[in-house]
């Protein structure tokens, strides 16, 4: 475990260091997508934060190899190099369409071929576990197409999820934290070293998205763009790959003593087949919602709006950066739950901790419609919004008239220190403020 630790804090910290500078580098090269109808930011903010991403990634490994513990890793597996072949491939693409967008078909060609990279190097799904029929072993076809087809869908709902400041890096650090103690539960208390790769994998994935975090949370000052999203789902669809199609269920002795015995036992084998699905849950669930919804409207399923969950949660009412925790706190549900019920199984417990925490999170929900206001005595010591308002008479309210002269220019607003406005004015953003209010 600690050099595990030692993998993911070496990996947070050079991703941690590198973003700045690559944030620099995007600004000089113009690494800055315009403001579309449907984003949420306000300002021109520079992409490629995945070039930091990848270095942590390569550093990681690099310090994995070096380690006495891990080092036989690299020696029984070709998974790290296949790993590091795929996502080298899928981040220069992720790269090129942050700076010049390219095709979406391009896209998936070249999600594709680094799945196909990976696979030529040996980290492909040999066999799956099926419910009731037991270990199936997969034809060499088999097992490649349903290798690319893991890659492609679970690069596409990280792609898909990157909406809101912070998002994509938080839910996938989430769902690489319950993967990580899955595998490592696999590789410590099984005694199986084929779990050992994926436990890596998951360990520096933590790391990247730990050290970009901080520059990424609300207001961004860089984003990730492809070159990260594509980038991070990738590495984490190669640890899913590593632990369910590498590791033999008949080595943890599952399919010993009674049906109901194995049945329970069998619970961890089947794990890898849905902790994908807590990264793609709340993706799937968006994506059909927004074809039923713009289907219902008379538009293309493809057309773009404002319909997302995270664009329901900010109409609801909720902040940035409450939008973003809620969103954090389901997938935490969801993925750990399902890590705990494979510990767990037999225990009631678990299940009703699940559906409490549920209730806790609807509850969450519709928190904006339900403000609290707090009792005078206890003002002092809550956020103004839960204040109670003093409502003065309309006599001692002056009245603010704002009359400009036909000859009067407005001055540029001064530039921030968020995003693109580190090097320039914002004067062509209207003021939108009215006549008679406030400034």
């Amino acid at each position: 475990m600690r050099d595990y630790l030692l993998t993911l804090c070496v990996t947070a910290a050079v991703t941690y260091l590198l973003t700045g500078p690559v944030r620099k580098f995007a600004i000089a090269t113009g690494a800055m997508p315009q403001i579309r109808a449907r984003d949420v930011h306000r300002e021109p903010t520079p992409r490629l934060g995945g070039i930091a991403m990848f270095f942590g990634l390569c550093a990681g490994l690099l310090v994995a190899d070096h380690l006495q513990n891990l080092n036989s890793v690299f020696e029984l597996s070709n998974e790290p190099r296949a790993l590091l072949s795929g996502a080298a491939l899928i981040w220069i693409i992720g790269v090129l369409d942050d700076k010049f967008e390219i095709d979406a078909l391009i896209k998936l060609g070249g999600q594709m071929i680094a799945a196909g990279v990976m696979v030529m190097q040996g980290l492909t799904i040999l066999w799956i576990p099926v419910p009731g029929v037991g270990t199936v072993s997969l034809t060499q076809w088999q097992g490649t197409l349903l290798t690319v087809a893991l890659v492609v869908i679970t690069i596409n709902a990280v792609n898909f999820v990157d909406g809101l400041d912070g998002l994509a890096a938080g839910m996938v650090c989430i769902a690489a934290a319950a993967f990580f103690l899955y595998a490592y539960r696999i590789w410590f208390s099984y005694g199986i070293e084929a779990a050992a790769p994926a436990t890596l994998f998951t360990a520096i994935l933590m790391g990247m998205c730990l050290g970009f975090l901080p520059h990424n949370m609300h207001p961004a000052r860089i984003f990730m763009g492809d070159s990260g999203s594509m980038l991070i789902g990738l590495v984490l669809a190669a640890a899913a790959i590593s632990v369910t199609g590498q590791v033999d269920p008949d080595a943890l002795k599952i399919f010993e003593g009674s049906t109901r015995q194995a049945t329970h036992a069998a619970l961890p084998v089947f794990i890898p087949l849905l902790l994908p699905l807590t990264i793609i849950a709340i993706p799937v669930a968006d994506l059909v919602l927004a074809i039923v919804r713009r289907t219902w409207n008379g538009q293309s399923p493809f057309a773009a709006d404002r319909g997302h969950l995270h664009h329901r949660l900010l109409e609801v009412g909720h902040s940035h950066s409450r939008a973003v925790l809620i969103m954090y706190f389901w997938s935490a549900l969801i993925a750990f739950g399902v890590v705990a019920y494979s510990v767990h199984s037999a225990s009631m417990w678990s299940v009703l901790l699940i559906v409490a925490l549920s209730a806790v999170g609807l509850v969450l929900l519709l928190l904006p419609r339900f403000t609290p206001r707090a009792p005078r005595w206890a003002e002092g010591f809550v956020p103004p919004r839960y204040r109670r308002r003093e409502v003065l008479p309309e006599s001692s309210v002056p009245a603010l008239v704002y009359e400009p002269e036909a000859s009067e220019e407005r001055p540029p607003v001064p530039a921030g220190v968020n995003g693109a406005t580190a090097i320039g004015p914002r004067s062509r953003f209207p003021d939108r403020r009215k006549a008679g209010t406030r400034g």
